[in-house]
């Protein structure tokens, strides 16, 4: 990412930012990777940088390490977008956990993207950068494992779009993972969750601001990341209507009845959008909403059954009730193929962002199932 920050301290490959980024809580260290990478729709990356973030330090045994995995407008500073979770003193401890999260291929938060140099041609990517799937993201976020020297992870854990990789690295390496906990998402894309994506991607292309002819013109950084933004605004309204549920706005935007028109629900759908169009780009919103519908963990092994019954570690399936983006038949589903997982629910009126909001009971579903896989493994030593 030459362009947005300044860049020192270059050793092996790793950039510490020295600049302070104003779209993240705290700076990412950029691994700068000069293999190119393939993709799996057959182009290939030059080179990338890999954004991430860790807390804590890895023991001496290396077996207290925690991989955290965002969705899909997120970063790598797992601490911000979910402090309920992460930080000194709750589930995920840095005092005595190695915990490590990285930004998704795509993304602007650090990691190559759409806003990034080809170095091919000099010039922003734009509307030319390639289709990244998640297998693509998590082969990304091995390059970060064995640049950590992370060869074991004792808890992988990811809502949404992040529970999409989680599944997908457990597919693809059934012995990196000790314990994983996949959150209100689904084996694959279904229909109705890419018409969703692609009805806020038809809204951010309404936006002449991002056509290929605007962007022809574009040359600066800014350009580039302003683009579309007023179609982003409209897209991200239309996806909070997925986040969220039927009673959840019913009870958090109610009004008095009385009322002809400027209802609570108009301001709070403007102010979500505009918060987003502060903080992200809509050629990243672009990308990674192809990323997020191309998951499908059957795909070129042998159907969704045979790909989920490679997955060897301990797996805890988490649904919430209200969700309508991965209704809660889409986790059955997950547990029903993989062998030995458990479905647990969160009892949440507000629909698929429950996992982000609904702490407590997201803590006492990890800390159950954790104190009951350690628990295991003891009785298997005593034996």
């Amino acid at each position: 990412m030459k362009n947005i920050l300044k860049k020192s301290n270059h050793t092996e490959g790793v950039t510490i930012m020295t600049e302070p980024n104003t779209q993240l809580a705290s700076n990412p260290t950029i691994f700068h990777d000069k293999t190119p990478f393939a993709l799996e729709c057959g182009e290939i990356l030059p080179e990338i940088d890999l954004a991430y973030h860790t807390y804590g330090k890895l023991n001496a045994a290396k077996d207290n390490a925690i991989w955290v995995f965002h969705a899909l407008t997120g970063n790598s500073d797992a601490a911000d977008w979910w402090g309920g979770l992460v930080g000194e003193g709750k589930f995920l401890d840095p005092k005595t956990q190695f915990i490590i999260c990285a930004n998704m291929i795509g993304s602007h938060y650090g990691s190559t993207s759409p806003l990034s140099i080809n170095p091919k041609t000099g010039t922003y990517y734009g509307r030319s950068f390639p289709l990244i799937t998640v297998r693509d993201v998590v082969n990304g976020h091995i390059r970060v494992a064995q640049h950590l020297g992370i060869q074991k992870v004792r808890l992988g854990i990811g809502g949404s779009m992040g529970g999409q990789q989680v599944l997908e690295w457990a597919i693809m390496q059934p012995d990196f993972f000790e314990n994983i906990a996949v959150v209100a998402c689904g084996v694959q894309m279904t229909p109705w969750s890419v018409a969703l994506n692609e009805t806020q991607r038809m809204a951010i292309e309404a936006d002449q601001s991002i056509s290929e002819e605007a962007l022809s013109k574009a040359t600066t950084y800014s350009e580039f990341l302003n683009a579309g933004a007023k179609g982003m605004e409209a897209a991200r309204a239309i996806g909070m209507l997925s986040y969220r549920s039927y009673e959840g706005y019913n009870i958090a935007q109610a009004d008095d009845s009385d009322l002809l028109e400027n209802f609570k629900v108009q301001s709070y759908q403007r102010y979500q959008a505009l918060k987003l169009r502060k903080r992200f780009n809509a050629l990243s919103y672009l990308s990674l909403s192809k990323t997020m519908d191309s998951h499908n963990v059957g795909r070129n092994r042998g159907g969704l059954h045979n790909a989920l019954c490679k997955v060897k570690c301990n797996t805890l399936v988490v649904g919430i009730q209200t969700d309508i983006l991965f209704p809660l038949e889409e986790q059955v589903k997950i547990t029903s193929y993989i062998p030995h997982a458990k479905l647990r629910l969160i009892d949440s009126k507000f629909g698929h962002d429950g996992f982000l909001i609904e702490f407590d009971q997201m803590l006492d579903l990890l800390e159950k199932f954790m104190k009951k896989k350690k628990a295991t493994r003891k009785a298997h030593y005593v034996m």
